[in-house]
């Protein structure tokens, strides 16, 4: 790849890279009956002056003057440019509402499009590809029908639907579909038009979000792109090129042309305004960490590896706002994970570790970015939830940075935006782990685990898996080997399934193997922790087999979504309280659904629990529990749950209907429950379970509790047997009277075992949180 170290002179040759957005806007900009307002709106369009559009249009805006539909669409454009998407809506409302009064035409612009390419493009950027196909698709309905096929910007407007629809359908793994946009694009005719650079463009981004970097390449390299003004990138200070310089580097990457790639990274390196576009960034800095490992430069790595974190963590708010530039969507936890294995292999494991923590925190972050009415727990509520806004108010300026560069503005808020989370983190650390990325050094976790305990934690980089073994004075990492986890618990849990059969027996074996041989010698307590990752966290831990014995009956066994949660876990001064509440066979409209077990295993546990108050059938309802759960230490939950991986925070447990409540006990609502709560039972169906993110921290019923003040839930991984759920559960509660809950629930998982030797019977049930 050949650098040219000189300006690309303003010219027509830069209309021609002009973002598809703005195209026709600048030829327009020179036909008569464009207004002097409007040619000078168009001109700062062209020239990419976006905060000027905004301050000459939206005070008009605000004081209700008149604006016409092409203003609004200038205006529209300019907030989306500088990634302020609420404004950008408010604008395209407006934008609406004047083309359905009859303004949808400006000259021979047909602008009834632009709403819904503009809302496409903003759902792409903020990788909601189902809400950017719906777009999409009302865009191209709005230009094929028939007053619009002779519309004069009709392939130019083509060009942006589809490649809104390619990069939508792509990152919706919905290929087929996706090659027809790029079908679609090849079929537009740019021969002899000045816009060949925005087809191909259009065509690389689809590639790229196909992760096809060869095609991506030779399309950003086609003659009609015009890449070789794109090598430039340094000295031409806009958003719109450098998306595209890093499409042509990114597949230079890929396609193992390393040091054009090399070239590459250094120039976006450079740049002065790389560092604001966070999306983009991280990426960049990954790659070229990769490329300095394999030249054997590990100390340069490691420094553009913590680069990567660094900017992925502080940029909660505005990192995941350039997939539809670029059309990639990379995976962050890649980044972790380099960091990881770099560490481990220079024998660094406590620093290991901390990322590894890290890492699962920033999965949390992502998941639960959008929820919203966290309870606070604390006496400075209001001030909290002010910081929350303030925090929320100074990322977003992140992301609408001055065009200029990283200056004083992006500096400032970024400190801003810092100093609010230390805020936070003392006000309300448990819900600063939630809204922004935490983690415990080994010493703090370490000084949390009792002297009869050690703390395993697994990560997988790929499909190579280690175990990180803590116990209060020593941690120790182990490679386990390279091998692939989640196939092997999927056929482990498979067999589980079917109570008649042996086959369980073989899984157990080899994955014992797998996990725990290997670190046994280091395992010394009765007393284990076990933090899964990745597939583990569906694996029933208890029903690994030595050949000789189950695990349960080695130790006892209790599970954390990560180590970190130590810190929040509280512990009861007062044992002997047992107020309870009990919900159990709820009423659902349906005999089938009926539990009868459930509802004797309730009122068993209540005779051996005082103060216990019980809701059968229609009594147990959501409403109830959500108003009064905070009175009681402990709540046992008898019912159907299912487990929604595609949207964890709607996995729900089904309680009785009444009124307008559905029934539904949904996982998302429990992050507004204040509870003081020594422990929770789901005795219900897969309320283990939650979605697995590419970082790993599991969303679902556990942590949900958890956040609310459960000190510790019992739950389940599999659709559990009626009978044999009261007879375990009785047996619990009988236990747990005099003995932790770890242990207790051991040995009513034993006892179980003698009357029910399958697995399947006993071995769904874990706890998680704290044991005493």
């Amino acid at each position: 790849m050949t650098v040219i170290q000189k300006k690309i002179p303003t010219t027509r040759r830069q209309g021609r890279r002009a973002a598809a957005l703005f195209f026709l806007i600048f030829l327009l900009a020179g036909c008569g009956g464009v207004s002097v307002r409007d040619f000078t709106l168009s001109s700062l369009a062209q020239k990419k002056e976006h905060h000027e559009i905004i301050g000459i249009l939206q005070p008009d805006v605000d004081r209700g003057a008149e604006v016409s539909t092409f203003q609004l669409f200038l205006l529209a454009g300019a907030y989306y440019e500088i990634r302020d998407y609420d404004k950008m809506a408010a604008a395209v409302d407006l934008m609406e509402k004047k083309i359905r009064g009859g303004d949808d035409h400006y000259l021979t612009l047909d602008i009834g499009v632009y709403p819904h390419t503009l809302r496409g493009l903003a759902a792409l950027d903020q990788g909601e590809y189902d809400r950017a196909v719906k777009a999409a698709a009302a865009a191209y309905a709005y230009l094929n029908r028939p007053a619009g096929k002779g519309n004069p910007s009709y392939d130019t407007q083509l060009i942006e639907i589809a490649g809104i629809q390619g990069v939508a359908h792509a990152n919706l793994g919905q290929i087929q579909e996706s090659q027809r946009a790029v079908d679609r694009l090849y079929a537009v005719n740019t021969t002899g038009q000045i816009y060949g650079p925005e087809k191909f463009i259009a065509i690389a981004r689809i590639y790229m979000a196909q992760k096809q970097y060869d095609k991506a390449l030779a399309a950003v390299q086609n003659p009609e792109a015009r890449v070789e003004g794109f090598v430039t990138v340094f000295y031409d200070q806009t958003f719109q090129e450098l998306p595209k310089f890093f499409i042509l580097t990114k597949s230079l990457y890929e396609t193992g042309k390393l040091k054009e790639a090399k070239e590459g990274y250094e120039q976006l390196l450079k740049h002065p305004q790389i560092k604001q576009i966070g999306g983009m960034y991280w990426p960049v800095l990954l790659d070229r960490a990769r490329i300095a490992r394999q030249e054997g430069d590990a100390a340069a790595a490691e420094g553009f590896l913590r680069e990567a974190v660094d900017v992925i963590e502080k940029q909660r708010a505005s990192i995941n706002t350039e997939a539809g530039r670029i059309g990639y969507v990379g995976d962050k936890q890649a980044v972790y994970q380099e960091l990881i294995s770099l560490l481990i292999d220079q024998g660094r494991p406590a620093e290991a570790f901390e990322y590894v923590e890290r890492s699962k925190g920033r999965a949390l972050v992502d998941l639960l970015a959008s929820q919203k009415g966290f309870a606070v727990h604390t006496a400075e509520a209001a001030g909290v939830r002010k910081t929350l806004a303030d925090i929320a108010q100074a990322e977003k300026q992140l992301g609408v940075v001055n065009d200029a560069g990283s200056g004083p503005k992006g500096s400032t808020t970024r400190g801003i935006s810092v100093d609010l989370k230390k805020d936070l983190a003392a006000k309300a650390p448990e819900l600063a782990a939630l809204v922004t990325v935490t983690g415990a050094p080994v010493r703090e976790i370490q000084e949390r685990l009792l002297p009869d305990e050690t703390l395993v934690e697994y990560y997988a980089c790929e499909r190579d898996w280690f175990a990180f073994v803590l116990s209060r004075g020593d941690i120790r990492v182990l490679k386990l080997g390279t091998f692939d986890i989640e196939t092997a618990v999927k056929e482990f849990r498979a067999a589980l399934t079917d109570p008649a059969s042996p086959d369980h027996l073989r899984y157990a074996g080899d994955l014992y193997q797998k996990l725990f041989k290997p670190i046994s010698g280091l395992l010394k307590t009765e007393r284990l922790i076990i933090v899964p990752h990745g597939a583990l966290h569906y694996l029933p831990f208890g029903a690994l087999s030595s050949g000789r014995e189950y695990l349960v009956e080695r130790a006892k066994l209790r599970v954390l979504p990560t180590a970190s949660v130590l810190k929040y876990l509280k512990t009861r001064s007062n044992k002997k309280d047992f107020r309870m509440l009990i919900m159990a066979n709820p009423n659902l409209g349906d005999p089938r659904y009926d539990l009868k077990y459930a509802q004797a295993e309730a009122l068993a546990i209540a005779k051996l629990m005082p103060q216990t108050n019980v809701l059968l059938r229609d009594d147990a309802k959501p409403s109830v529990l959500i108003e009064t759960a905070g009175q009681y230490r402990m709540i046992h939950l008898a019912a159907h749950g299912i487990f929604d991986p595609d949207n964890p925070l709607g996995s729900a447990l089904l309680l009785s209907r009444s009124g307008g409540d559905d029934g539904l006990l949904k996982a998302g609502s429990l992050y507004q429950l204040s509870l003081d709560a020594d422990l929770v039972t789901l005795s219900a169906c897969e309320t283990a379970l939650g979605k697995i993110t590419k970082g790993d921290d599991v969303v679902g019923f556990t942590r949900g509790f958890l956040y609310a003040g459960s000190s510790a839930i019992v739950s389940t991984l599999w659709k559990v047997d009626d009978r044999a759920t009261m007879d375990l559960m009785v047996a619990f509660y009988k236990k747990l009277l005099t003995m932790p809950k770890d242990e207790a629930l051991q040995a009513a998982q034993l006892e179980a075992k003698k009357r029910y030797p399958h697995p399947f019977y006993w071995a769904s049930f874990q706890l998680t949180g704290n044991a005493k």
